[in-house]
């Protein structure tokens, strides 16, 4: 079917949440991740943006979204984009 680029947006639990460690056990439990970085929100919140490439498989965004619900420290996962390559 091919890959699409994914570009998601995880909000952690709390302002308190040691980014560095949850970028660091998102690379541990999630392949394919191409790109990411701590984008501020506002009132010492900050987003992870991740950019990752993965299968253009039916459910393919559930599925993703369920790999980053396992992760301690995450509050919510929002796919902003979703696009195929060609």
């Amino acid at each position: 079917m091919g890959e699409v680029v994914v570009i998601l947006k995880i909000m952690p639990e709390s302002p308190d949440v040691d980014l560095e460690k949850l970028q660091a056990d998102i690379r541990a439990k999630v392949s394919g991740i191409e790109d990411m970085k701590v984008e501020p929100i506002g009132f010492g919140l900050s987003a992870i943006k991740i950019a990752m490439i993965t299968e253009d498989d039916e459910g393919a965004g559930d599925k993703i979204e369920g790999l980053f619900s396992q992760i301690p420290g995450i509050d919510r996962t929002e796919i902003e984009s979703l696009n195929r390559l060609l």
